[in-house]
This record gives structure tokens, C-alpha cells and sequence, in this order.
């Protein structure tokens, strides 16, 4: 008698747990998912001979739903945008925050090969939530040494917070990153800032698994007012 009920009460500790696993954040009040506007995809399938040391495993499934706190809003839309790469070789820096997604020629901005940066002025100091990127995603590619800080200071000599580093070995200089390198698809990579504080939003990569060159179709910046 003992055995079945350690087993009845085992039976319902599993399954409170499984439906504990299965309520999403939206529950809380506080929060709702982000929703989001993707481009459509431009390849399917698994991408081949895609060679990097630090990429995470592709496992083809769609990213889940992503909860943010009510009153979270797109900082980035139209904000101006400068770079390190002040000509860019295709396209225009405006391409950055315009809104437009696709993968489709015509909607990138092509920055020259090796380090280069692109930086977002919010106009204000916001704590940041969700930082979305949609690098060139018409065809499966890795960006490399991808390193995305926020800071008040427009030149990020100072009060800088790094949000997101894949490069592994430091090539770019800006420290050793733990995060997974990735391939590029028409989902975006979503990065949360978890609410770091800043005005500006710098993104840097250095080249990518197919040229050296650096591509941007699209990134978007959530957050609320800085307290």
C-alpha cells in the first residue's frame, strides 16, 4: 500500500512538473510575447561544408515564443546609423533601420572586409531587451568574431556592456566571447540585452564563412525608458 501511493505521488509530481514546464510566461501579468515580423525564408534544409569551430548545433526548428516586459517597444525603427565603413560598398546605412527584411538583393548594406562595425543612436538611454540581427540570409552563411555592446557613450570608450560575443579567439580584440557562432536564416538572431542601459547600440563582425565582407539587411532594438 506504502508502494502505490509513493508511486501516485510520484506519478502526480511528474506530471505537475510537466505542466509547470508547459505554462509559458505569458501567465505573468507583467509580461507578453514579442511579436515579430519575418521576411520569408530564402533556403530550406540543412546547410552543408559550413566550416567554423564555434557553431551551435542546427537542429531546424523555429525559435519559440519570446516574452518581454508590457510597454516594450521597437527603439531602433528609422534611428540614424553610423559605421566604421562610412562608404559602404553596396547600399546605404539607413538599410540598417528601415524596416525592410528580406534576404533579396536590394535591401542590404555591404560594408568592406575585415572588422567593421555598425552603430545605432536611440536617440535616448533605454533599458534594452530583445536586440534582433538579420545579417544576409539568402544563402547559409556564419558572420564571424559577432560582437554586439550598448553604451551611452557614443565613442564606447566607457560605461561599455557587451550583450553578445561569438569570437572565440579574440581576433577582434574586444575580449574572449562564449557565445556560439550560428547560421544565418530569415528568423534573425534574437540576442536579449536583459535590460542593459544605453543610448547606442554597436554591432561589429569581422567577414563571414563565404567572403570577407560584412552584410546588414536589418536589426531591430526593443527596450523601455531607462529608471
Amino acid at each position: 500500500m506504502a508502494k502505490k501511493t509513493f508511486l501516485i505521488l510520484l506519478a502526480a509530481a511528474s506530471l505537475a512538473a510537466l505542466v509547470a514546464a508547459a505554462v509559458p510566461a505569458q501567465q505573468d501579468p507583467s509580461k507578453e510575447e514579442l511579436k515579430l515580423s519575418l521576411p520569408k525564408p530564402m533556403f530550406v534544409g540543412t546547410p552543408r561544408n559550413i566550416k567554423t569551430p564555434n557553431l551551435e548545433l542546427v537542429t531546424g526548428k523555429p525559435r519559440g515564443p519570446f516574452f518581454v516586459a508590457k510597454g516594450t517597444k521597437l527603439l531602433s525603427l528609422k534611428k540614424p546609423v553610423k559605421s566604421s565603413d562610412m562608404q559602404p560598398v553596396i547600399g546605404e546605412l539607413s538599410f540598417v533601420c528601415d524596416g525592410e527584411k528580406s534576404g533579396e538583393d536590394g535591401y542590404f548594406v555591404e560594408l568592406g572586409p575585415g572588422k567593421q562595425w555598425v552603430q545605432i543612436d536611440l536617440g535616448a538611454s533605454f533599458a534594452i531587451g530583445p536586440i534582433l540581427v538579420w545579417h544576409y540570409h539568402s544563402q547559409a552563411r556564419v558572420y564571424r568574431d559577432m560582437v554586439i555592446q550598448v553604451s551611452d557613450d557614443k565613442d564606447f570608450l566607457k560605461g561599455v556592456i557587451t550583450v553578445y560575443n561569438n569570437d572565440h579567439d579574440n581576433s577582434a580584440g574586444l575580449g574572449l566571447g562564449k557565445d556560439k557562432e550560428y547560421i544565418e536564416t530569415n528568423e534573425g538572431r534574437l540576442i536579449d540585452a536583459k535590460g542593459a542601459r544605453g543610448r547606442f547600440v554597436r554591432l561589429t563582425s569581422g567577414g563571414n564563412t563565404s567572403n570577407d565582407m560584412n552584410h546588414y539587411v536589418e536589426v531591430e532594438v526593443y527596450g523601455l525608458p531607462a529608471k
